[in-house]
């Protein structure tokens, strides 16, 4: 069977906006996106939604069950990975600057077979958080 997609309504998606991250510890992670991560504050909503700058995109947190009645998700479970690209260079002193931080790192610095140098460490809710170069 073929599919045809053309003239799809939602074909008309051009990009990824932003992406929200339900937090279990809303102000552990706003203390580290802004603190450590030093992304850019943007827009917050009370205290259950905060919205940081990160190149042309939104990386907002947000407390569960705004829109729909969602549970927090589970302590022990990534909710996430976000990936955040930089120069080859700077990604070891991104390892540098998060041990200084007192972030426990996943995976170091590493250089890997398909061709990125990456670095691995969580946020304070457990999601797993890489920097990475193209090599």
């Amino acid at each position: 069977m073929t599919r045809t997609f053309e003239g799809h309504p939602l074909r008309a998606i051009r990009a990824l906006d932003y992406t929200i991250i339900f937090a279990r510890d809303l102000p552990a992670m706003r203390k580290f996106y802004a603190d450590v991560m030093r992304f850019e504050l943007y827009h917050e909503l009370a205290d259950n939604w905060i919205e940081f700058r990160v190149g042309g995109n939104i990386l907002a947190l947000a407390k569960p069950g705004l829109v729909v009645p969602d549970q927090p998700p589970p302590a022990g479970t990534a909710s996430v990975q976000l990936a955040f690209r930089v120069r080859r260079e700077e990604v070891d002193a991104a390892e540098a600057a998060l041990r200084t931080e007192g972030v426990a790192i996943v995976a170091p610095s590493t250089d890997q077979r398909w061709g990125h140098r990456t670095l691995f460490f969580r946020d304070p809710d457990g999601n797993l958080l890489e920097i990475y170069a193209d090599i």
